[in-house]
């Protein structure tokens, strides 16, 4: 049971470590395409906004579901506690609130992923939108 623990608790926090840092790689990648990028480069609005959104789709997805890894991994942790708790028959109070303030780690480390997920989204397509609001000046769309 000490071995599905460590699984649980290092797959559920190591998953959310690995979903920030493919989001955050990229977020960077898409800022950097957006500062050398220019509208006149493309002949229309349609293969510019393509251009644009390219795997900003990631960034939202990671956004949007790290709060619920997280809180699978405090279920799961609730669980384990739980069974352990009714496997050693104990009822001590400072078992029961170690293994609870474990579980309730992977809640905030998802919450943790999931807000700086949340503003990068916002910021890149903030950019997008302004990309393609000069489009359409230049081109007087």
């Amino acid at each position: 049971m000490d071995a599905l623990t460590h699984l649980v608790d290092f797959g559920v926090i190591g998953l959310l470590v690995a979903l920030s840092i493919w989001a955050l790689g990229v977020a960077v990648e898409r800022w950097l395409y957006y500062r050398r990028v220019t509208p006149t480069q493309f002949e229309n609005i349609q293969l510019l906004e393509m251009a644009l959104t390219k795997r900003l789709v990631v960034i939202g997805t990671v956004a949007a579901n790290a709060p619920y890894i997280g809180l699978l991994g405090t279920v799961l942790g609730i669980m384990l506690t739980f069974h352990t708790m009714g496997t050693s028959g104990s009822m001590a109070v400072g078992t029961i609130m170690v293994g609870l303030s474990l579980a309730l780690k992977a809640t905030a480390i998802g919450l943790l992923v999931a807000i700086p997920c949340v503003v990068l989204n916002n910021i890149l397509r903030r950019r997008v939108s302004e990309l393609l609001t000069l489009y359409k000046v230049q081109h007087g769309a």
